[in-house]
């Protein structure tokens, strides 16, 4: 499985990027996929999921900016950014659950998520 994040950069606050995600070696029907962000000194956090059957949710500091849609033809998880704030500067990680079952430790952990890609840098000046 190999998960290959592109469309980072550099814009300005109040801009917008689409981040994509293309995925070999697995379907995107097969599991959870989601997309995290990591700055240095702190955690990876979840911050955008979609299930299988494509229902989508958002953390509260990005809901109605962010939006996950999935292109099956291209195998791709995409992840459109508008509004973009400092805040959101960060290496965005796509990932991908290995299982087909829900995931035991939420749609949120880290530990629900056994196929990562390399990242992509997001930043976003003022």
């Amino acid at each position: 499985v190999r998960l290959v994040e592109s469309g980072g950069g550099s814009v300005q606050s109040g801009g917008s990027l689409s981040l994509s995600c293309a995925a070999s070696g697995y379907t995107l029907s097969r599991g959870y996929m989601a997309w995290f962000r990591q700055t240095p000194g702190k955690e990876r956090e979840g911050f955008a999921v979609i299930t299988r059957d494509g229902s989508t949710s958002y953390a509260d500091s990005v809901k109605g900016r962010f939006t996950l849609s999935k292109d099956y033809d291209k195998n791709t998880l995409y992840l459109q950014m508008n509004s973009l704030k400092p805040e959101d500067t960060a290496m965005y990680y796509c990932a991908a659950r290995a299982l087909m079952s829900s995931p035991v430790f939420g749609p949120w952990s880290t530990r629900s998520y056994g196929y990562w890609g390399q990242g992509t840098q997001v930043t976003v000046s003022s």
